[in-house]
């Protein structure tokens, strides 16, 4: 695996190259100025002594010595341009010599005519009537230019390169000073201006890292409507990319919500598949009793297995018996898939939960005379709550029915009410045996039957309590059973009205 590489900031990067390229320039004007200032230098001194050469060929053409706009002519030469200037004739007479100096250069003139004059020069050029070289040591190096023209004219001009070695190395360290000084001055400026530059670009960088894990809050801070009067291609690419994260957002959210949708349809259809199973075997093994019975006692009555009228009735008493208690579980069955399946339509609405478990009570009065129970039921005020009344009554009425059907000992059921924190909480107990602890969680499946021989003796379906799960989990309201002291009680709630 390759070794993590070392990251640098582009504001980093855009500082260096910038300060590195701004060095470099520098560099390469001292570098020019050290090989070839000197060269040039001496190269624009020979130029303007070939000017002045040119003027005195002119005037030696058209034998204009004597005229004042030759003397001006070279003057403005000598006196712009530091020259020294002596020019005689075939004779050797002086007819013209600059007025700084150009007497000194009258015997030096003279030797070199004759061939006399012995010095060391550096010879730089050499023309038909003329030579250029450089004479004197250190400080006292002349540029000279020297010779005869064809008319007899001889001429000798001298300019100082003022030392231009020294003058050379001060110009250098002059710019290195200065490159220094502006390498670390600009350096500071492209710092503070690259921050400028390359802080929206971390912060794309930052928002599209965040775009990678899913995170589209983050968005860029746009200066289209700021006051700021810049707005450029780092802007526009900023508004796209918040564009691109809302699009991607939208995208994202919509495959999510297909994506749940796609998962909940599996899954209930898988649980409906589930479902449809267990009811067919289930069904199947409670309806197989009852119709065994009913085949049974049919055909002895077909049969005539017996003549005495009592006998007869008790035969009808037990078709019709079984007849109905099938007729009630395939209606609390279908009423559980309903529920299952989220068909049935809860109507919340408000009522008095007091005034219907009081109703429902007196209308079962006749049930709990035949099994000898008593009901207890302190006296409450109204108590107004919100929930589909009769979803609450199929509720109750479960828990009751269940409650006289086990009820064993003293024969009692108590119904207690309790509010808290926006709700009231149903209690219904009832005098009897513990349900087993290993059962307790099992007792809300369909056609589980903790005592099936007392089960089928009332007629149970074991649907009861799905429906009572069903109910509450379709309205998000919690139910359960516990065993207590004497007996066992079950429990259910439902929102209170807030007044």
């Amino acid at each position: 695996m390759a070794g993590k590489r070392k990251r640098f900031s582009i504001r980093s990067q855009f500082a260096l190259i910038f300060i590195t390229l701004m060095a470099g320039v520098i560099l390469l004007c001292w570098s020019v100025n050290i090989l070839f200032l000197e060269e040039y230098y001496i190269r624009e001194k020979r130029a303007i002594i070939y000017d002045a050469y040119e003027t005195i060929r002119r005037a030696a053409e058209q034998d204009s010595y004597g005229t004042d706009s030759f003397v001006r002519e070279l003057e403005g030469v000598c006196r712009n341009y530091n020259i020294t200037v002596c020019v005689m004739d075939v004779d050797s007479q002086i007819r013209y010599v600059s007025q700084n100096g150009g007497r000194q250069l009258e015997a030096k003139l003279i030797g070199y005519i004759f061939g006399f004059a012995e010095e060391e020069a550096r010879e730089l050029e050499s023309g038909v009537d003329y030579r250029i070289r450089i004479t004197g040591q250190g400080d006292g190096e002349y540029l000279e230019m020297y010779g005869r023209l064809t008319s007899g004219i001889s001429f000798i001009m001298q300019t100082p390169l003022e030392s231009i070695r020294e003058s050379a190395d001060l110009a250098n360290r002059f710019l290195a000073y200065v490159g220094i000084l502006g390498t670390l001055f600009g350096g500071i400026v492209i710092w503070v201006v690259s921050y400028r530059i390359t802080k929206p670009i971390a912060q794309l960088s930052y928002i599209s890292g965040r775009m990678v894990h899913l995170d589209f809050e983050a968005k860029y801070g746009s200066r289209r409507h700021s006051l700021s009067p810049v707005f450029d291609e780092i802007d526009m690419l900023g508004e796209n990319i918040n564009e691109l994260s809302a699009s991607l957002e939208r995208s994202v959210s919509e495959l999510k919500t297909a994506n749940n949708e796609l998962k909940r349809d599996i899954e209930k259809r898988e649980q409906i598949d589930e479902m449809r199973k267990e009811f067919l075997a289930n069904v199947s093994h409670e309806l197989k009793t009852p119709i065994a019975l009913i085949q049974g006692y049919a055909e002895g009555l077909q049969e005539g297995i017996s003549d005495d009228p009592e006998s007869w009735k008790f035969y009808c008493e037990v078709i019709v018996d079984e007849a109905s208690k099938m007729n009630v579980m395939v209606k609390r069955l279908l009423t559980l898939n309903q529920l299952e399946f989220g068909n049935d339509v809860v109507a919340m609405e408000r009522f008095d939960l007091v005034t219907l478990i009081r109703n429902y009570i007196q209308s079962a009065q006749i049930l709990t005379q035949q099994n000898e129970v008593s009901v207890r039921m302190a006296d409450y005020a109204p108590l107004y709550v919100w929930a589909d009344e009769f979803k609450t009554e199929e509720v109750f009425m479960n828990y009751f029915t269940n409650a006289v059907n086990h009820c064993e000992g003293e024969k009692v059921i108590e119904i207690r009410l309790e509010q808290e924190h926006g709700r009231v909480r149903v209690w219904v107990f009832n005098t009897g045996a513990p349900i087993p602890e290993d059962a307790l969680p099992h007792i809300w499946e369909k056609f589980y039957k903790v005592d099936k021989a007392h089960t089928r003796a009332y007629g149970g379906s074991g649907v009861g309590l799905s429906i009572v799960k069903a109910i509450q989990e379709s309205i998000h309201q919690e139910y359960g059973a516990e065993n207590c002291r004497g007996g066992v009680r079950f429990w259910f709630t439902v929102d209170t009205v807030q007044e």
